[in-house]
């Protein structure tokens, strides 16, 4: 904050009398909860485990267990309760003056004096228990851990006796003191019958109440933040006093009428704003897990499966209209934030139609959260923007987790704690937020706005409102999906996710950053700037096309207060009915355009994702046409000025801290050594070929940490997956080649990106791809086909592979011209070849599709004797094939792993005579085969897949590998 002068001198800072029960509140908690997590983390078996039982009896530690017996949770939790003893002190002190302001009212001179030493006493007593261990000297533990135990009851009734007569803070003492001393009884119940009884169990109960001790204890200071409200600190710099008379006129001042600054921040104001944000970011998780979790019906269906139906969920919005439930709403806001919750907790649920509808339950309570909420405060303007605001950066952070978490969201609810989840942890700060929400006092109101209402059409502001939505949506609900747009083939691919997500994120700061600039951000020659970037995001690839994107997500994000304002200044019921039925329509035709062959009317949309970009961007320009005219409310009175320039403050720092994670998880990503193949020493090649299901399990699960370990084991040095373009609505915008290229050390090809409109194929490789091209073969009739062909550097040498996902058995004609073009592509080549696809054929000799791939590419089989195949292929030119298997899918798809062992030798012919007649070509593969114990060891498949095999994965068909002589 800027100087400002004092009768006694110059004031250099002012810090409100708050900050000090926030930081003792912030410290104290976090040496807690650090302990504990930490603790559960790195030895829970040891923390749970005591003197009767361990785990699974005892499954939950005590305090002591936490926090005093092991590192480093010990010593964390004694650090952060050095850095809260300052705060503790202070607000003993700052309590004292309190008590002797009320004087007479409430109290003695004296008690205020007996009271301000107890609490020192306490507070000592404190550091005795916590830097005493019971390990270090269980008496002085014991007698620290009783007298700060006595020293409480004086504290707590003291407290309530001396505070102000405010009505809220004393029922929030009142109900922490009795949950305090509410929890003795059970807890030395529970004592005794660990401690006496020796029951197995009850200590983990003892447990539950001695961690309520503690919240319990901290609740009740943190109340101090509603009474210290008109304390304030100040550093007076006395020695200047006189001597900036002259120059601090054009000085902002403390709670002026001017612009917010750094020094006037408000902890409690900054506390509200984080959960703001943070049920921000709830909200995009559960809107983006929707239809992600819809996904997972159709799919295995095949087509309609009628739970489509939940996308509609989102109209519930339009119930708005009803004045007492939307009030309702607005006044218990934090409350129904907490019931949304039951989104975040249906990880829990095994059923996936009851996930689902948990899901459903949470986004049309969040949605008419935020709805009711924004409505709320259309004529505030400070409060308006700051709303919008923190739902904008809600979006951010949620870029940035995802970041994190690569491209997945860890409190989805796909996501557990055995795929990667943070779901427990998600809901926790989730309830936080929510209670934080329900106890903070709103500020009143700031100044109405001087807004014409005939100027602004409810039709137009909900369509442009609507479309929006689906914008932010389908393009910026992950860090990546701009790069994959604009995906090419190598070694033209344009930015890869790290560091593409970081300048996307970027992007999206300052296009928030921007959005203050009303005006300028609802002009056309904005708008055709954005449509220009879109455009070029669209037609190029590469560079280019990301380069376009990033002009497209500048844009799209300075737009975020301006249509959301403008939404919710008109009226509630009708309005956010029609905007969610935009959006529902624009998220289907997003879907029609790759899914054109399993729904009704799909050839109308069938790969016209133009169709879509061009209806989004008219529902935008109608959107911010309807609201130019009221773009930019002159905002005269102070109040309402502070409130906005606080709203943008909070937001810079916001988008300056987010960027500091962003930049620090790109750095964390980065690939430390190059990727090496896994048996060098036989200059081995092992491939293979496997349909994922979008990486969603049978059981409607993330599979991806399943996958990276069933290629870990099988040690695939190239794999091609299929299935696998995740970056659409309906897949939550997620990439899983990002977790699996960078876990297993591996290049990648996305393949054919999401504009191309296919299901998708990628491949891994352990050998570095020196060129692909992604191809769209011919699909007259149905869905679209893909396919990569590229060029790896094996062992030094240039070795072609091929992996395909063509047409349906209902779509012969489709097949035929796509294996056609596949064996034309392989026919050409001089390089050896590897082919893994995805065929839809019988094998063997009078099988149209079958012999068209293998005599048209001039490929062998790798196994003409397997008849049990209809899908899934592997073939080869130009290498010596050592061994095939086939490998259960473990409950992670619907479609088995196979498997190719192919050694790349100096004097096994590398090119092929074109002249050859395809019987000479045949009579080189002899299919000899021989046993496991004549191959060398490091040529031989895992042993673990023998038998039962390892996590569902097992030899099948044939129960074992072949090798080959």
């Amino acid at each position: 904050m800027a100087p400002t002068t004092d009768k006694k001198g110059l004031v250099l800072a002012r810090i409100p009398g708050t900050s000090v029960p926030l930081a003792h509140t912030i410290f104290g908690a976090s040496a807690f909860a650090l302990a504990f997590i930490i603790g559960c983390y790195a030895h829970y078996y040891k923390i749970v485990k005591n003197g009767v039982a361990g785990y699974p009896d005892e499954w939950f530690p005590s305090v002591s267990a936490a926090t005093g017996d092991w590192y480093p949770e010990r010593n964390i939790c004694q650090i952060f309760i050095a850095l809260a003893s300052g705060p503790r002190l202070i607000l003993c002190y700052l309590w004292y003056l309190l008590t002797i302001r009320n004087i007479p009212a409430h109290g003695s001179k004296g008690f205020a004096k007996f009271l301000f030493t107890n609490d020192v006493v306490r507070t000592v007593a404190c550091g005795g228990w916590v830097y005493i261990t019971s390990s270090d000297d269980h008496d002085i533990h014991d007698i620290a851990m009783i007298v700060y135990l006595l020293c409480t009851v004086p504290h707590v009734i003291g407290t309530i006796k001396t505070a102000p007569q405010n009505p809220k803070s004393q029922s929030y003492r009142k109900l922490f003191a009795y949950t305090f001393f509410g929890a003795l009884v059970p807890m030395v119940y529970f004592f005794i019958q660990h401690n006496v009884h020796r029951i197995p169990g009850a200590y983990t109960y003892y447990a539950f109440f001695e961690w309520s001790l503690i919240i319990s204890d901290l609740a009740f200071d943190a109340v101090c933040m509603i009474d210290f409200e008109t304390f304030e600190f100040r550093v007076v710099d006395v020695g200047m006093h006189g001597k900036h008379e002259g120059s601090v006129g054009h000085l902002k001042t403390y709670g002026g009428s001017e612009d917010v600054t750094i020094g006037n921040i408000k902890p409690f104001e900054v506390v509200s704003f984080v959960s703001d944000v943070y049920l921000g970011f709830v909200f995009w998780s559960m809107l983006t897990s929707l239809p992600l979790m819809i996904w997972y019906f159709p799919l295995w269906h095949m087509g309609i499966s009628g739970y489509e139906a939940f996308l509609f969920c989102n109209v519930s919005a339009g119930l708005l209209g009803f004045n007492f439930l939307r009030r309702g709403i607005d006044r218990a806001k934090g409350f129904v934030h907490l019931l949304s919750m039951v989104g975040i907790f249906s990880y829990k649920i095994a059923d996936p139609a009851q996930r689902l509808m948990a899901v459903a339950a949470g986004v049309s309570l969040s949605l008419m959260t935020w709805g009711a909420t924004l409505f709320g405060q259309r004529h505030q303007n400070g409060r308006a923007e700051r709303g919008v605001l923190t739902l904008a950066l809600g979006l951010i952070l949620h870029n940035v987790v995802k970041q994190a978490w690569w491209a997945n969201n860890p409190i989805w609810p796909i996501m557990n704690e055995n795929t990667g989840g943070q779901n427990m942890v998600g809901l926790v700060l989730g309830v936080l937020a929510s209670v934080q929400v329900m106890l903070r006092k709103e500020p009143g109101s700031d100044e109405p706005q001087s807004i014409q209402k005939k100027s602004e059409n409810w039709v137009l502001a909900a369509i442009g409102a609507g479309g929006y939505l689906f914008c932010l949506h389908s393009m910026f609900t992950d860090a990546t999906t701009i790069s994959r747009w604009s995906l090419g083939g190598y070694p033209n691919t344009g930015p890869q996710p790290v560091p593409g997500g970081l300048m996307v994120i970027a992007a999206m700061a300052m296009g928030l950053t921007l959005s203050s600039k009303r005006r300028w951000v609802t002009s056309l020659v904005w708008w055709a700037v954005g449509s220009a970037g879109l455009a070029v995001l669209h037609f190029y690839e590469g560079d280019v096309g990301f380069a376009g994107g990033i002009v497209f997500t500048v844009y799209a994000l300075s737009l975020f207060p301006t249509l959301f304002r403008s939404l919710s200044r008109q009226p509630p019921g009708r309005t956010f009915l029609l905007a969610m039925l935009t959006y529902n329509v624009l998220a289907l035709a997003h879907v029609w355009v790759v899914a054109y062959a399993f729904v009704p009317g799909g050839e109308v949309m069938r790969e016209r994702t133009d169709y879509v970009l061009v209806a989004m961007q008219s529902c935008l320009l109608l959107g911010i046409f309807n609201s130019n005219s009221t773009a930019w409310a002159v905002i005269s009175e102070a109040r309402a000025r502070s409130a906005f320039s606080a709203a943008r403050l909070y937001t810079k720092i916001s988008l300056v801290g987010l960027m500091i994670a962003s930049i620090s998880i790109c750095y964390k990503r980065l690939p430390k050594s190059a990727p090496q193949p896994y048996h060098p020493e036989h200059k081995l090649i092992t491939a293979g070929i496997w349909t994922i299901h979008f990486a969603i399990d049978n059981d409607m699960y993330n599979s991806e940490i399943r996958m990276r370990d069933a290629i870990r084991d099988l040690e695939l040095d190239v794999i091609g997956l299929l299935e696998s373009d995740l970056q659409r609505i309906i897949m939550g915008n997620r990439d899983l080649t990002q977790f699996l290229s960078e876990d297993l050390n591996m290049y990648a090809d996305y393949g054919p990106g999401p504009t191309k409109h296919t299901w998708g194929c990628t491949m891994l490789s352990k050998f570095p791809i020196k060129r692909s091209t992604h191809h769209l073969l011919p699909s007259p009739k149905g869905e679209l086909a893909c396919a990569i062909h590229a060029t790896l550097d094996v062992y030094g040498k240039e070795v072609d592979v091929i992996v395909s996902h063509n047409g349906q058995e209902e779509d012969l004609l489709d097949r035929q011209l796509q294996t056609t073009e596949l064996g034309r592509i392989m026919r050409e080549s001089d390089n050896p070849f590897l082919f893994l696809g995805y065929v839809v054929t019988q094998p063997g000799k009078g099988h149209e599709i079958y012999e068209m791939l293998m005599d048209g590419g001039h490929v062998h089989d790798i196994e003409v004797s397997d008849w049990d195949r209809w899908c899934q292929y592997l073939a080869f030119r130009g290498v010596k094939r050592t061994g095939y298997a086939r490998v259960s899918h473990g409950g992670i798809t619907d479609t088995e792993i196979q498997v190719g062992k192919y050694q790349l030798l100096e004097d096994h012919p590398t090119t092929w005579d074109r002249s050859q007649s395809i019987g000479d070509f045949r009579k080189e593969e002899k299919y000899t085969q021989i046993w496991e114990n004549e191959v060398p060891e490091g040529m031989r498949f895992p042993s673990m897949f023998y038998g039962q095999g390892v996590r569902q994965h097992r030899f099948h068909v044939f129960d074992r590998p072949y090798y080959y002589a």
